[in-house]
């Protein structure tokens, strides 16, 4: 399998702190992947180090296959934009663009057409004489993403991509990561499952800088054998009379999305389930809000890392 970026066993540490202790991870060539965490897992560190920003203690970090990032093979191939990323601020928002361009490797007359590309959509056209530090900070993200973009690089990593957008503006970044060509690849790290749920054809969930797990999205979320009704919270859910309904199945309750799930055997469709569950939800005197093949996100995320946090002792109390 040819990859974006493979990090195998890496080590980093802050003094006492280890941020990635003996990472791996595997980034597959045109995916969209999603780096999920909490705060202080290790996301940041992992991009930066992929990235060549940071040296690692141990481990190995191949880009592209290529080895660790090197200026003479991977110029203009890779793009990063950092969560805090700073700008030259007294640089207008014009001449930004024309120097990560030449950057990125985009000479001679290419350099115009994608700065004005870069400039239409990310809707900065009629700031390309402000100067950086003028901006909003939206309008600022905006410019920041649009670096990340120029030259076409293989692959790319973003770190909060749609953080500080508004609406319109995340529905427009959106649309360009969705619409990158087959032969890019997109890394983004976010806090937002809707996003990375939307986005991302793979995922990786890592804490305490160590991978969890790491599947397509399709089959961390289920998508092939769960349904999820999303179903009003007036009367008691009973899972025995749902299992009545359709045996060999596995039911569960998810409180926090007012879920009622189902996994069913892979020779079953959710046609099929469908046709039975769902009037039997509504016999159950349950309103009905939604049908969602798969379960979110969210929601099996919060089951990995809890199932992945350490066991607290049993209290004793001495007499």
């Amino acid at each position: 399998m040819k990859t974006a970026l493979k990090l195998q066993g890496i080590v980093k540490r802050y003094g006492s702190n280890t941020a990635l202790n003996r990472l791996d991870l595997i980034v597959p060539r045109g995916s969209i992947f999603g780096l999920v965490g909490s705060n202080g897992a290790g996301k940041t560190t992992a991009m930066s180090v992929g990235a060549g920003l940071l040296r690692h203690e141990a481990g190995l970090v191949s880009l592209l296959d290529e080895g660790p990032f090197n200026p003479g093979i991977h110029a203009g191939r890779v793009a990063l934009l950092p969560q805090d990323a700073r700008l030259p601020p007294h640089l207008r928002v014009e001449q930004v663009l024309v120097f990560y361009g030449r950057l990125q490797g985009i000479g001679g007359d290419s350099i115009s057409e994608a700065v004005e590309k870069a400039l239409a959509w990310t809707n900065l056209s009629g700031k390309r004489r402000a100067e950086v530090h003028e901006l909003s900070h939206g309008m600022y993200r905006r410019l920041a993403i649009a670096q990340a973009f120029l030259g076409h690089p293989e692959f790319i990593m973003l770190d909060e991509p749609l953080s500080g957008l508004d609406p319109r503006e995340q529905v427009r970044i959106r649309e360009v990561i969705l619409g990158k060509t087959q032969n890019q690849t997109i890394l983004i790290s976010s806090h937002q499952m809707s996003d990375i749920e939307s986005l991302c054809t793979e995922v990786a969930f890592i804490e305490g800088g160590r991978l969890i797990r790491q599947d397509t999205m399709s089959r961390i979320t289920s998508m092939h054998n769960t349904v999820s009704y999303i179903v009003s919270t007036g009367n008691a859910v009973d899972i025995d009379y749902f299992r009545s309904v359709l045996g060999q199945a596995e039911w569960w309750f998810e409180p926090r999305a007012c879920a009622l799930c189902v996994r069913f055997p892979d020779a079953m469709t959710v046609e099929e389930v469908n046709r039975k569950v769902i009037p039997a939800i509504l016999q159950h005197g349950l309103e009905l809000r939604e049908v969602r093949q798969g379960v979110s996100l969210e929601d099996e995320y919060m089951k990995i890392v809890e199932s992945h946090a350490p066991q607290k002792p049993a209290s004793s109390r001495g007499f």
